[in-house]
């Protein structure tokens, strides 16, 4: 790969792609692609499933070659780190053993200096022996102090707390964590070994909001420059400063974030289409002129007329015509009828030996209402879905869906893994609706993107991606007033994601959904419900008033919690000043009782004198 040289203007590292293409099977994947990456910039890379994004990271971090074209590095030696899609962690290792395995080669000469130590106690008298082990060490020692082994630590211990964990934390076994902060320590080893450039693909994936949130802060704060993969349209619109988008093969650059991206490429999209027409009617105009003068009188006027349509033809001029993706659009099964009272919790207390995740709740769901249910990983929010859905019985109370027509459809989270992997993807739906007609099948189907041979792929062999729309297209075949969803969007990429957001809002019965993705939350919900503390709290109203809502209240605390410190403060200076004045108070009182002894001792002394 060629050196991308520095230039008086450039001083930081960077990456360039330069007029890549790659082909699979006789299929040309990206052609053309050409964009950088420089200190300061947080690229997200969007497209569908499928349009070639993880392979411009792989091709980025070296472990394809393009076909054609190439990838300009600011320097040789660049090191390149790369967080995938699964985390890369050793359950039975400790959190100070995974952070030291970032230390690859400085593990090793450390792990070799003990080695050499403990052969030269078993020496005895063969002196040739020791000699060899004291001039090896001479040169692993040499070899450390060039890698700063003696700094290995240090650099643990300042990254630790900036990741969120403590000193208590480094026996604990990684096994023990949640993916969230799984990822964490995924994302502080790569940042150990001081990268120039951080390669993301799907980072976000099964976290919380408190992880995404704190993901986010932690991101926007390194210098290091970074390129993302995501559909999360939140993350790109907190995180980015640069958004590259490839459609058909082909990558475009725009500057800011997702939001940003979407508007300008709409107004691009307009202005492309005005120009298209003009030039189209200008066209038509020309050749219709040619037409009707072409071997009369006016044969010069129709030879002026084809010379203005070979300018317009040529190589250049012709302004392309814009490639607008037909939106997808499905619908839920109507409900024809339901009751108002969808359903009712009341006194519900439930859990499991070692944990108890609800404590006497209550919560009621009329029809219309779309209900998000929120809070962090491990809170109960699945298991509240399992209880409504009847998979599982409560310790002590109610949970009862209504009597009227009341029909619970459930997505569970790990709906698109229970696929059926020896089934063609027709095949699963045909078997999931047996009494579906034949085209309305071919039609859902292609809506999701499974056209022409894809639909007689085995399960087994689509992607992470292709299941998950699989999977949402069996759910959408199966009647029901009450769509429970647990993570739906989970591996969607943004078109599906709107497409679902579009069947939600448009949905006449009741929704119950459990999510992370912020922006799905915008777009569907209208109260939010969150799981803290054994309890479920309820906001009326969409997630924006949520936030305000859920920030006033935080405001609030704080306040409290300001208050109550300054209360602390106070009650400590008063008791300090009562302190200072009861031992001030305490010294004079002694002070006179000794001036009052010594004046009573003079007074007996000289009582004794003069007698």
């Amino acid at each position: 790969m060629q050196q991308w040289q520095k230039s008086a203007s450039t001083v930081s590292s960077g990456v360039k792609l330069e007029d890549v293409c790659i082909t699979f099977k006789n299929q040309q994947l990206l052609r053309g692609v050409s964009w950088d990456v420089k200190r300061g910039e947080r690229v997200g890379l969007v497209g569908i499933n499928g349009a070639g994004k993880t392979t411009q990271l792989q091709i980025i971090a070296g472990n394809l070659e393009p076909t054609s074209g190439q990838v300009a590095k600011e320097k040789a030696n660049m090191r390149i780190a790369y967080l995938t899609q699964e985390f890369d962690v050793v359950p039975t290792r400790t959190v100070r053993e995974e952070f030291l395995s970032a230390y690859g080669e400085q593990v090793e000469v450390v792990q070799r200096q003990e080695a050499i130590q403990r052969e030269l106690e078993d020496c005895g008298e063969d002196m040739e022996r020791m000699s060899a082990l004291l001039d090896e060490l001479q040169e692993v020692n040499a070899r450390g102090a060039d890698l700063d082994i003696a700094l290995l630590d240090k650099k643990i211990d300042q990254m630790m707390p900036e990741l969120g964990f403590t000193a208590e934390d480094n026996d604990r076994l990684v096994a023990s964590y949640s993916g969230g902060w799984q990822m964490r320590m995924c994302l502080g080893k790569i940042l150990l070994a001081d990268p120039d450039l951080l390669l993301l693909d799907e980072p976000t994936n099964h976290l919380d909001l408190d992880a995404l949130e704190w993901l986010e802060g932690y991101l926007r704060k390194q210098e290091v420059p970074m390129v993302v993969v995501s559909h999360d349209r939140e993350f790109l619109d907190q995180l980015c400063t640069k958004i590259v988008e490839t459609e058909h093969g082909q990558a475009t650059t725009y500057k800011g974030n997702y939001t940003q991206f979407v508007a300008v490429k709409a107004e691009k999209t307009a202005a492309q289409w005005v120009a298209w027409e003009k030039q189209q009617k200008e066209i038509a105009r020309q050749t219709d002129l040619i037409a009707r003068l072409s071997g009369g009188a006016q044969s010069g006027r129709a030879a002026a007329a084809e010379k203005a349509l070979e300018k317009i033809r040529a190589e250049g001029g012709l302004v392309p015509k814009p490639y607008v993706p037909k939106r997808r659009t499905f619908a839920f099964p109507p409900v024809e009828r339901m009751g108002q009272r969808v359903l009712s919790i009341r006194g519900m207390t439930h859990g499991y030996q070692d944990r108890r995740l609800f404590n006497n709740v209550d919560l009621e769901i009329v029809k219309g209402e779309r209900v998000a249910v929120i809070g962090p990983n491990g809170c109960g929010k699945s298991t509240l879905l399992r209880l409504v859905m009847g998979q599982e019985k409560p310790i002590k109370g109610a949970v009862e869906v209504g009597e009227h027509a009341i029909q619970p459809n459930y997505f569970e989270q790990n709906q698109a893994e229970a696929l059926d992997a020896n089934l063609t993807v027709s095949e699963t739906l045909v078997r999931a609706a047996p009494d579906a007609q034949l085209n309305e099948v071919k039609a859902l189907l292609g809506r999701m993107m499974f056209t022409g041979k894809s639909v007689q792929k085995k399960v087994g062999v689509l992607s992470g991606g292709e299941k998950a729309r699989l999977a949402l297209a069996k759910f959408m075949l199966s009647a029901g007033s009450l769509l429970v969803l647990d993570e739906p969007t989970n591996h969607l990429d943004i078109p599906s994601k709107e497409m679902l957001e579009d069947a939600l809002r448009a949905f006449q019965g009741s929704v119950i959904a459990v999510s992370h993705d912020r922006y799905f939350l915008r777009r569907i919900a209208t109260r939010i419900v969150t799981v803290e503390k054994c309890k479920l709290k309820d906001y009326e109203g969409d997630y924006e008033l949520f936030l305000e809502k859920n920030e006033g209240e935080a405001g609030v605390m704080a306040e409290k919690e300001a208050k109550k410190k300054e209360l602390e403060k106070s009650q400590i200076k008063a008791k300090s000043k009562m302190s200072k004045a009861g031992k001030a108070l305490e010294k004079k009182n002694k002070a006179k009782a000794f001036t009052a002894k010594k004046s009573a001792g003079a007074v007996v002394k000289n009582a004794k004198r003069w007698g």
